[in-house]
């Protein structure tokens, strides 16, 4: 059974920095590209960012690029989302998920919901004023 559980969200000011982690386990996840969505109050889920396992190869929506990093730890199974400069509209619920073979296709595609297969329950990120 796959397990995605994320954590490290909280409340942090603008301007400043969250790192939020996500420990998988369940299946082999080598072939697999892991991803990060989001969604705030009143909006749908958003794209945030991605990562093949077995190569770091990622990729990120045009908000966050710059300031945040996607990375995995492949000891611990465990896939990162260290984010800088926060902004308030980073205010949301931050889900990772895994999109099991990133569907043999290039990773800058594999970026909408319906192409990720687990979902983890999620963690809050505030960012206040």
């Amino acid at each position: 059974q796959v397990q995605l559980v994320e954590s490290g969200g909280g409340l942090v000011q603008a301007g400043g920095s969250l790192r939020l982690s996500c420990a998988a386990s369940g299946r082999t996840f080598s072939r697999d590209v892991m991803g990060w969505f989001r969604q705030a109050p009143g909006k749908e889920r958003e794209f945030v960012a991605a990562i093949r396992w077995w190569s770091g190869m990622t990729y990120y929506a045009d908000s966050v690029k710059g300031r945040f990093t996607i990375s995995r730890d492949n000891a611990k199974n465990t896939v990162y989302l260290q984010m800088n400069s926060l902004k308030l509209e980073d205010t949301a619920v931050y889900n990772c998920a895994v999109s099991f073979g990133g569907r043999g296709q290039n990773i800058a595609t594999i970026k909408t919901i319906k192409d990720y297969d687990y979902w983890g329950q999620g963690t809050q990120v505030t960012v206040s004023s």
